[in-house]
């Protein structure tokens, strides 16, 4: 799954014809896109869970400084980014499969 959201984290570009690309392909990009957009969601979340824990007596503390939170909360902002970007290069890049397909009467 790792080299699959490697693969799928840079953006697509959209197809010069949409006769290249079935709408099949671009729906299954768009559910690995929207997977690799839950993988950051966790990612972030595990993040605030750090930044505000919510068992403050915890024997095992984590004690990193806020320039390195900085840096992390950084990097997963723009990872999320592009693949937000990518998901949205899908679905659009879908939909205009879809419309030629509806247009042709297939």
């Amino acid at each position: 799954m790792a080299a699959s959201a490697r693969a799928s984290a840079h953006a697509p570009s959209l197809p010069e014809s949409s006769e290249n690309v079935s709408a099949e392909s671009l729906a299954l990009q768009a559910c690995d896109d929207i997977d690799n957009l839950q993988i950051v969601r966790r990612a972030y979340t595990c993040l605030e869970k750090l930044i505000a824990p919510h068992h403050v007596n915890d024997t095992e503390e984590v004690y990193p400084t806020r320039s390195e939170f900085s840096a992390l909360v950084w990097l997963v902002n723009d990872e999320l980014g592009r693949r937000i970007d990518a998901a949205e290069i899908t679905v659009r890049s879908l939909r205009i499969a879809l419309n030629d397909r509806a247009s042709i009467g297939v």
